[in-house]
């Protein structure tokens, strides 16, 4: 980012703080110094802001989109466990739709997806391991209960990420807003010190004539 803009100081996890340039004379060196290296570099600064802005927002969606899928899973292994233990303890109504009711000692009926608009039937024999994909084509077999575990783990990961990427998202946008003031102070700045030197030009100008025609 622009070392000339941004403070030193830092958000929680390293986005640089924008501050609020009161003085702008001062900021841009003087009142006859060009305003057109301090607006790009405030202009360079905004965007670099609005790409961390973007890049944090996939980041959050994907993570978003990715707790559903990790909850249903979880779900399923421990109604898996819960069934081979006998306990019965999660409810028929809180499991898929997909799911239909039976006793413990019969396989268990479900439909699972081939594609976004096919399902196949199955029964489910009773089983102490399931298969988990990892990401990058990668499956591994786990015992019930350290699937379960993983899962609780990564379900714990995933929304821990989500506070804080939003956390960095709400940060970041006041970091922003703070930028494109300072971009419409000196911007405003500029117009009006431009002003008064037309005027000032006119009103030499003006009092030249009045000396020559005197």
């Amino acid at each position: 980012m622009a070392s000339n803009v941004l403070s030193k100081e830092r958000g929680a996890r390293g986005i640089p703080k924008a501050p609020f340039i009161e003085d702008v004379q001062k900021h841009i060196g003087g009142p006859d110094a060009d305003v057109e290296k301090p607006l790009k570099e405030i202009q360079d600064a905004i965007s670099k802001y609005r790409y961390m802005d973007s890049n944090l927002n996939q980041r959050r969606l994907g993570l978003e989109e990715k707790i559903p899928d990790i909850r249903k899973t979880l779900s399923m292994v421990e109604y898996l466990q819960d069934r081979r233990e006998g306990k019965n303890t999660q409810s028929e109504d809180d499991l898929d739709d997909d799911l239909e009711e039976g006793s413990s000692s019969k396989p268990l009926k479900t439909t699972f997806e081939l594609n976004d608009t096919l399902f196949a039937e199955a029964e489910l024999e009773d089983t102490d391991t399931v298969y988990l994909w990892l990401g990058a084509n990668v499956m591994l077999s786990y015992k019930l209960p350290a699937a379960i575990q993983l899962l609780r783990s990564k379900l714990e990961s995933a929304e821990a990420n989500v506070a804080s990427l939003t956390e960095d998202l709400e940060f970041l946008r006041e970091q922003l807003t703070m930028m494109e003031v300072n971009m419409a102070r000196v911007y405003n700045w500029d117009v009006k010190r431009r002003r008064e030197r037309r005027l000032a030009e006119e009103a030499s100008g003006k009092s030249a004539s009045e000396k020559e025609g005197g």
